[in-house]
């Protein structure tokens, strides 16, 4: 029995593969100049819908663990959104997993500058907004590539 019910479900194909290709190059960039490299891919990110755990965190549409991201909503829905995407990825790839982001450190910016100018979610806004535009381009050529994907948005 899980603690924190919910569904695991597994990105559309183009979607990981445009996610990837973010990550990928801003992964190598960082390690390129001795920046902490997280040592999970995309691919290794489980993202639950409809969980409990994210219920849990008030009005928090989405909230993540190390390797993990809790949807309140549907996957669909976080799916069609990629500001929401990047922002969330950005959490587990560039925060949990080089050990910038604890808990305890997540709860202490909060309690200094409360939510909206708290660092980690400072930064993540502002990963999403330096490459929403880039990850619609690879999710049009990707679909653009090839048929059975539809992107909302």
């Amino acid at each position: 029995m899980r603690l924190f019910p919910g569904n695991r479900v597994v990105p559309p194909p183009l979607v990981h593969r445009a996610l990837e290709g973010i990550f990928v190059s801003v992964i190598g960039a960082a390690a390129a100049v001795g920046a902490a490299a997280p040592s999970v891919r995309v691919d290794q990110v489980r993202v639950i819908e409809h969980s409990l755990f994210a219920r849990l965190h008030g009005r928090a549409i989405a909230t993540t663990r190390r390797r993990r991201i809790y949807l309140r909503g549907s996957a669909v829905e976080f799916f069609e959104n990629p500001s929401l995407m990047l922002h969330e990825y950005c959490h587990v790839l560039l925060q949990w997993e080089t050990g910038s982001l604890t808990t305890l450190r997540y709860l202490r910016e909060c309690l200094r500058r409360g939510y909206w100018n708290n660092r980690f979610e400072v930064q993540a806004r502002e990963f999403a907004c330096r490459h929403e535009s880039r990850l619609r381009e690879l999710l049009r050529e990707l679909v653009a590539a090839g048929p059975g994907f539809k992107m909302g948005g």
